[in-house]
């Protein structure tokens, strides 16, 4: 996000309406909002406007202060690292239950940290309800009911929170590139989106499914502005059970339409499962680029010596070429992701940070792949030089296309024109793909083809019988 911005910070008790006012304020659905407690638990970034006022909002996960191990207490942190730069701290309660224990020590919490405290009775849903939000002077002067469901209050709590704010238009943003995480349950993405923030933005816990909703980061490097959206681990559908958890699959499938490249990160120790080639497929069919990211590869690398000293009968751990382990290894996952041969695979440790310095270069040549264009008459120079009977297909007849042209990029799509009545069998556009990745380098990136198929004429006479 933006650091010149106001920064407005959402604080609370779990489950009293946190990630509906963050959705409000935004303008998005970014949050992902149940009747199930603790949803949120990282804490998410967005940006609002008011009357031309621009400000960056965070959700965070609710705050249980006494509770100082585990996911708990990790909540508790990220929602001290956001507070620590922010502008004001909005305390959100509930009016339905009135103040409760654990909102007056929360609000002691916030006054110590020296931040403006505004304090948000939510779920004030009209005139006749305002007397609810009384009993709430208790923690904090500025006191503002609300709902954030129906928006009644809302308005009002904008225009105390912006007041001071500069009016002025929004920077246009530098062209970012969209990068999604995604993988099975606990293969170290959020430890990876770690290491590449340069800081702790996602929550790493041992217990599976610890990150719910997408986590944005903005990363600057070398000039180029790169948003990693660190996903929830997609389950299989028998294993997911709680609403939150079915929510934050769908929402991870939604936030690779919208990637620009995706990281499938894979268990090193584990290898790969068949779940990691459906979420692959899922990457496959948004049209992202893809990279394949072995996460964990130091504890693989100890592995696989440890294994060779057994079998060597030796004390110590046997000796083993890491380079011929990759090869071994990559060959491997060839073999079970035969659909991703154009993905490029990278060995990391995320978190040693062992190899992971070639991972920004990587992404930067998938992304030039992905956005390549090839002019039309290259592309016929290139058919040209092509033999069409190579290809394999149950067709009608004999195969000729007459001229191909690049419709768009990311990904790159490509318009046959061809002499059949139907499309072209998948056998015969996986030959031509695999001819054209040979010809431009299209690393890392899908390829689509759209098919012009030849009209089908009918006799004169028989047009003139249906005709009216």
């Amino acid at each position: 996000m933006s650091e010149h911005l106001p920064s407005l910070v959402i604080v609370g008790r779990p489950n009293v309406g946190k990630s509906t006012l963050f959705n409000r304020l935004t303008g998005t659905r970014r949050s992902i909002v149940t009747d199930e407690p603790g949803i949120t638990r990282d804490r998410i970034h967005g940006t609002a406007e008011w009357e031309g006022k621009h400000f960056e909002v965070v959700d965070t996960g609710g705050i249980v202060p006494e509770e100082k191990a585990g996911i708990p207490g990790e909540i508790l942190r990220q929602a001290r690292v956001a507070i620590a730069d922010a502008t004001f701290v909005l305390l959100v309660a509930d009016a339905r239950t009135g103040p409760v224990p654990l909102d007056f020590e929360l609000a002691q919490l916030l006054r110590r940290t020296g931040k403006p405290l505004i304090v948000a009775v939510n779920k004030v849903d009209t005139p006749s309800q305002m007397s609810l939000a009384a009993p709430f002077y208790e923690l904090g002067d500025k006191v503002f009911p609300l709902s954030s469901e129906h928006g009644f209050g809302v308005d009002d709590l904008l225009d105390s929170l912006t007041a001071n704010f500069p009016k002025e238009a929004a920077t246009e943003p530098g062209a970012e590139v969209n990068i999604a995480i995604v993988g099975r349950p606990n293969v170290g993405k959020s430890t990876l989106l770690n290491r590449m923030a340069g800081e702790e933005r996602s929550i790493v816990s041992p217990e599976p499914g610890t990150t719910r909703d997408a986590v944005d980061t903005v990363i600057e490097r070398d000039g180029k502005l790169y948003r990693f959206l660190d996903t929830a681990g997609i389950r299989r559908k028998a294993k997911t059970k709680l609403v939150a958890e079915k929510l934050s699959v769908v929402m991870a499938r939604r936030h690779l339409e919208r990637a620009d490249v995706a990281l499938l990160v894979i268990d090193g120790l584990l290898g790969v499962t068949s779940h990691d080639a459906t979420i692959a497929s899922y990457t496959q069919q948004s049209g992202s680029a893809l990279i394949v990211v072995v996460n964990k590869w130091d504890l693989a690398l100890a592995a696989a010596r440890e294994h060779a000293g057994k079998a060597s009968k030796s004390k110590t751990t046997g000796n083993i070429n890491p380079m011929k382990l990759i090869a071994d290894y990559e060959k491997l996952i060839r073999e079970k992701l035969k659909f991703l041969d154009y993905a490029p695979i990278i060995f990391l440790s995320a978190l040693t940070g062992e190899r992971t310095g070639g991972l920004f270069a990587l992404i930067d040549r998938v992304i030039a792949s992905r956005q390549r264009r090839i002019s039309t008459g290259e592309m016929n120079r290139w058919l040209s030089s092509v033999d069409l009977d190579r290809g394999t297909s149950p067709a009608e007849h004999k195969i000729k296309i007459y001229y191909v042209t690049q419709a768009s990029a990311a990904p790159p799509t490509f318009v046959l024109f061809t002499n059949q009545k139907r499309r072209l069998h998948f056998s015969y556009e996986r030959f031509l793909e695999n001819q054209l990745r040979k010809k431009f380098d299209f690393t890392g990136t899908p390829i689509r083809f759209q098919q012009r198929v030849k009209q089908r004429t009918r006799r004169a006479g028989a047009s003139a019988r249906e005709s009216p």
